[in-house]
C-alpha cells in the first residue's frame, strides 16, 4: 500500500464542508467515519480519533487498509450498503492493526448517499471481557497444570533430603553434636518450609469439593468478623449488601477463604491508612443479570464487590496478580489470590479486578439459580 497523500488545499476545504454538514456527530460518544465508495476516509468525528489513536487530519487522507490489516470484512459491509441491499448493517468486528491490539468494535454501516456511507464503531465492552476472561481461564489451567507437575517433582526430593540430615544428624560423633547440629537443623527447617509450600500449593486439588447451601452474607459476616479481630482499630468495614439474593449451591469454606484472602490482602495493602485511621473496606453483594462466565451465559449471577482505599496494585505486577508467586507486599507468598482464583473457577465464576491509587475492587462473580 502506498503512502497516503499528502492534504492539498482543496481536500482540506472538502473536509471542513463535510464537518459542517455532519456537526452533529461531533457530540456522538461513538467513534463515525464517513467512507467514500473509493474506501478513502472523508470524515472523522473526536470520538473516532479517540478509538482509533490519530487526529481527524490523518485519518481524512487514510484508506481502510491503511487502518486495519483485515479492512476486506468492513469494506465489504461498506459495498452491501452502498448497494442499497439494507437499511443499515450491523456487525461485531475484530479490526487488526500493525503494533497495536485488535479493536473489538460493533460497527454500524449505513449509505447516506450513492457514494459515502457512514460507519459507527462502539468499542465492544462485552467481547473485551469475554477475551480478558478466556486469557484467565487458559492462563488459570496453565497455572494448574505447572503448579501440579512442580509440586511433586519437588516433593520426592524433598523427603529424601529431609530424610538423609535426619539420619545425618543420628551418626554425628558425640563431640560434635551440639556444633553440627545446627546445620542439620536448618535443611530440616527449610525441608519442612518448601513442604507446607507445596502443600498449600496442591491444596485446591487435594481437598474434596463438598458443596451445600450458601448463603453469601453469612460468608462475608464470617470473614467481617475474622478481619475485625485481626485488625481492631484503625480498618472500618461497611457492609453494602442486597437481602433479595437467593442462597446458592457451593462450598462454603472454600467461598469463606476465597473473601478472606482477598480482603485480608486489602487491610495488609492498607497499613498505612490503618495507622492514620482512614483505611475502609466496603463489602457490597448485589444481582447480575443477563452474564457470560466461563463462556457459559447465566441469566442471574451474585456479583460481590470488595472495595479498599489503598494506594492501589503497582502496574507493574496488576496483570499477573492472579499467577502463583506474585506478590506486591514484601514477604508475601503470592498464593492467596492463586488459590482465591481457583476456588472461585471451581463454583464456574471468575474474579476480575480494578485498580487505580485510593481504590481497588476486586468483583467475584458466581452463577445463581
Amino acid at each position: 500500500m502506498s503512502p497516503p497523500a499528502p492534504a492539498t488545499p482543496s481536500s482540506l476545504a472538502a473536509s471542513a464542508a463535510i464537518a459542517a454538514r455532519l456537526g452533529g456527530l461531533e457530540l456522538l460518544a461513538s467513534g463515525v467515519l464517513l467512507v467514500g465508495a473509493d474506501d478513502n476516509i472523508r470524515y472523522a468525528n473526536p470520538a473516532a480519533e479517540h478509538l482509533l489513536d490519530n487526529s481527524a487530519r490523518v485519518l481524512v487522507r487514510s484508506h481502510l487498509c491503511q487502518l486495519f490489516v483485515n479492512a476486506d470484512e468492513l469494506r465489504n459491509l461498506c459495498r452491501q450498503a452502498l448497494a442499497h441491499q439494507y437499511t443499515d448493517l450491523r456487525q461485531d468486528l475484530s479490526l487488526e492493526r500493525l503494533g497495536r491490539e485488535p479493536l473489538q468494535v460493533h460497527s454500524i454501516v449505513s449509505a447516506v448517499g450513492d457514494d459515502e456511507v457512514l460507519v459507527e464503531l462502539r468499542e465492544n465492552v462485552q467481547q473485551l471481557k469475554l477475551d480478558r476472561e478466556e486469557r484467565i481461564l487458559d492462563q488459570s489451567q496453565v497455572n494448574k497444570e505447572l503448579i501440579r507437575n512442580l509440586a511433586h517433582e519437588i516433593k520426592n526430593p524433598l523427603g529424601g533430603i529431609r530424610g538423609a540430615a535426619q539420619l545425618l544428624e543420628l551418626e554425628l560423633p558425640e563431640a560434635h553434636l551440639s556444633a553440627l547440629r545446627e546445620y542439620t537443623q536448618v535443611i530440616i527447617k527449610e525441608a519442612d518450609r518448601l513442604q507446607t509450600l507445596v502443600d498449600r500449593l496442591l491444596a485446591p486439588h487435594r481437598r474434596p469439593h463438598i458443596v451445600g447451601d450458601v448463603n453469601i452474607h453469612e460468608v462475608c459476616e464470617r470473614v467481617r468478623s475474622l478481619m475485625l479481630a485481626e485488625f481492631p482499630s484503625g480498618l472500618a468495614i461497611r457492609r453494602d449488601y442486597d437481602a433479595s439474593i437467593p442462597e446458592f449451591r457451593g462450598d462454603k469454606e472454600q467461598l469463606i477463604q476465597t473473601v478472606l484472602n482477598i480482603t485480608r490482602n486489602a487491610a495488609q495493602a492498607l497499613s498505612a491508612r490503618i495507622e492514620a485511621g482512614d483505611a475502609e473496606l466496603v463489602m457490597r453483594t448485589r444481582v447480575a443479570r443477563q452474564m457470560t462466565l466461563a463462556k457459559v451465559r447465566y441469566g442471574l449471577a451474585l456479583d460481590l464487590h470488595i472495595i479498599d482505599n489503598g494506594p492501589g496494585i503497582s502496574p507493574q505486577i496488576r496483570d499477573r496478580i492472579f499467577y502463583p508467586l506474585v506478590s506486591g507486599r514484601e514477604g508475601g507468598s503470592g498464593l492467596g489470590l492463586t488459590l482465591a482464583q481457583t476456588f472461585v473457577q471451581q463454583h464456574l465464576g471468575v474474579i476480575e479486578c480494578e485498580s487505580r491509587p485510593g481504590l481497588t475492587d476486586f468483583r467475584i462473580l458466581l452463577p445463581l439459580p
